[in-house]
């Protein structure tokens, strides 16, 4: 069974305007911390299903992700790791947008589902939900604040 971590939270900003900012699958270097370059390998469009990025983190470390599918009129993409310094496996994460209809702000939920040895499977949930999510989120709110 796999693992799964979740983070979300509530943006000042139309789910649209969001949507348009995130649906860019190579811009992540813009808006989450410790990520300090990330470039599409092909050169190619950054909403193109298959597209791969390479995002250098902390301490020169490598992630690739490919982007496996966008869902427009649902403001979500899901993708998947290909490599990456973390013990983990078969890792498949998605990003979605969704309006909050009573504010007009926007519901952000990030998450993924992965393998991992028994023992290293709380410290992986913590370190993709506190390290990676919770700060990109927090950032997002700060863009769009």
């Amino acid at each position: 069974m796999p693992t799964r971590s979740y983070a979300s939270t509530v943006l000042s900003a139309p789910a649209d305007e969001v949507w348009r900012f995130l649906r860019d699958f190579g811009n992540l270097a813009d808006w989450m911390p410790a990520v300090a370059t990330g470039v599409i390998e092909d050169g190619g469009p950054a909403d193109r299903v298959g597209c791969v990025r390479r995002l250098i983190g902390p301490g020169d470390t490598v992630f690739r992700e490919r982007l496996c599918g966008m869902d427009d009129a649902d403001r979500s993409y899901w993708y998947e790791i290909l490599e990456s310094p973390l013990p983990i496996r078969d890792y498949v994460g998605r990003i979605r947008v969704a309006p909050v209809t009573d504010s007009g702000q926007s519901f952000v939920e990030w998450y993924g589902e992965f393998s991992v040895d028994a023992a290293d499977e709380e410290a992986m949930r913590k370190t993709l939900t506190g390290a990676i999510y919770r700060p990109g989120l927090e950032a997002l709110g700060k863009r769009f604040s």
